[in-house]
């Protein structure tokens, strides 16, 4: 009797705990009591400067968040990541959000982390907490209620690939390449590329790319799961607007009503079915009866 009560008391809390996670924005996957110093990491990371994230919000609820650091292949600096988190609360707090492109400046997409950062903080603790860091800013961005795509040019790499599997979508233009080039540098993901990658591509395609190493060109990428697209412009003006193209017709109708599927679907992918549904249900709750919905049964009714 005892084992069980523990196991369903426990699998209550798992329950609650997610769904708290899910419903508050900007929830952190980690805190203090993970020996997580947010703080502590943020001066760390304050010291290296360079680049900068952009975010531009465009009318048609389409955001484009450019990473801008493009003589280092627009390489992570440790202010880039500390703009990175401001970004994504941003995003959070854009409520006629409906879509976001994520792209790098001067036709490259980042090549992960800027090394003078990683050597001064090599030590496990200062790595750890840039990894939880990271994660906490990457699984925001991942649960903002925007359709998101990685417009990818030249290469992804390392840390670079990583935020890509933060993204919904990728769309990849010609000669480009993801690459999970971390075993060689004798690591794994630690931005949460891996877990990401395994719901995307399956957890043998996932082995192969993080154990071979290898770069993944646009027709592997289509191939595997890993991306939507090939797009046939290579300039980066030109990409940028297939990717907006591409995104509209994902983004077309009310903010709200957009907004509520993404929600859902994040619902089903992260949590047991049962909070799922509930979350389905509320979220269900907020559209019912709003303008959308009446106005489409207006519409039926003259179709008749």
């Amino acid at each position: 009797f005892f084992p069980e009560m523990a196991a369903s008391l426990w699998k209550n809390l798992l329950q609650t705990t997610k769904e708290r996670i899910l419903q508050q924005r900007g929830a952190s996957l980690y805190i203090d009591a993970h020996g997580y110093e947010e703080e502590l990491i943020k001066k760390k990371l304050q010291q290296f400067a360079g680049g900068s994230i952009n975010l531009s919000k465009e009318d048609s609820g389409i955001g484009i968040l450019t990473l801008n650091n493009p003589k280092l292949m627009n390489a992570f600096t440790g202010t880039m990541m500390l703009e990175l988190q401001e970004r994504v609360t941003e995003l959070e707090n854009w409520k006629d959000g409906k879509g976001l492109i994520i792209h790098g400046a001067g036709n490259t997409f980042c090549s992960g982390s800027d090394l003078n950062a990683v050597k001064a903080i090599s030590n496990s603790q200062d790595g750890m907490n840039m990894c939880m860091f990271m994660q906490n800013t990457l699984t925001r961005l991942m649960r903002l209620p925007l359709i998101s795509v990685a417009l990818v040019q030249g290469k992804a790499v390392g840390g670079g690939a990583e935020l890509t599997t933060a993204c919904d979508f990728r769309l990849m233009t010609p000669g480009s390449e993801i690459r999970f080039v971390h075993k060689h540098m004798g690591l794994v993901p630690g931005w949460g590329g891996a877990a990401r990658l395994v719901r995307i591509v399956g957890s043998g395609a996932a082995l192969r790319l993080l154990s071979g190493a290898a770069g993944v060109d646009p027709a592997r990428a289509l191939h595997l799961g890993l991306s939507e697209e090939m797009l046939s412009s290579s300039d980066e003006t030109g990409a940028l607007e297939e990717a907006r193209t591409w995104l509209s017709q994902y983004t077309e109708g009310p903010a709200n009503v957009i907004r509520a599927v993404k929600k859902v679907v994040t619902a089903g992918r992260e949590l047991p079915v049962e909070a799922a549904l509930r979350t389905e249900k509320d979220v269900f709750g907020t559209v019912w009866g709003g303008p959308a919905n009446l106005q489409a049964l207006v519409r039926r009714q003259r179709h008749k």
